[in-house]
């Protein structure tokens, strides 16, 4: 008697997009953007290569849509963080211990935004530099609402140094075994001491 192989399970063109960003940023974190190839990505996903330009157009639209997803993940996570806080001191800890954990849950993430030549120049990095703008804005946002009587201008580069010394620090911390939460105290030692003067 012969047995017949039942249908294949339809995945929706979401969860297919899904599967490629996710083999994508495994095949770029492990070799890099330039060594990569759209075979391997494809492989991996078990599709063929047309799937992948009808998804993101290209190798660079793919790099791009891996970057923009971890866009919108960690401001995600970084703003429920910091919606849970019931205090400034405990917003900003919040947020920055999400970023942390957000990069230990996804180390192939992690080495293709911040590992040196991960990204290439071009659209890739305009992409990278679009996520420090957003967490920048978002943090500048935040410490304007706890902070009222300090400039804009201020603000803005209280903002950018957070944003610096996280990446900073989570280069370092990955090469000397400091865990998310002490990394996040760290951080807080220099932020919230150097606020004081500005709290009220």
């Amino acid at each position: 008697m012969t047995h017949t192989a039942g249908p294949r399970k339809r995945v929706s063109r979401a969860e297919r997009g899904r599967q490629i960003l996710d083999a994508a940023v495994a095949v770029f974190a492990d070799r890099g953007y330039h060594a990569a190839s759209m075979d391997a990505v494809a492989q991996l996903v078990g599709v063929t290569k047309p799937v992948l330009y009808d998804h993101f157009g290209s190798k660079d639209g793919l790099l791009r849509g891996c970057i923009a997803r971890a866009r919108e993940e960690l401001l995600a996570v970084t703003t429920r963080a910091a919606a849970t806080a019931s205090t400034p001191e405990e917003m900003l800890r919040l947020g920055f211990r999400a970023f942390f954990d957000y990069l230990d849950a996804h180390e192939p993430t992690w080495t293709l935004l911040y590992q040196e030549g991960a990204v290439p120049a071009g659209d890739g990095a305009d992409s990278l530099e679009g996520i420090r703008a957003q967490q920048t804005e978002f943090m500048s946002s935040l410490l304007a609402a706890h902070a009222p009587d300090a400039s804009r201008q201020r603000v803005e580069a209280w903002a950018q140094v957070m944003v610096g010394a996280c990446e900073r620090l989570a280069l370092w911390r990955r090469d000397n075994g400091v865990s998310s939460e002490q990394a996040t105290e760290y951080l807080m030692d220099l932020v919230w001491t150097g606020m004081a003067g500005q709290r009220h």
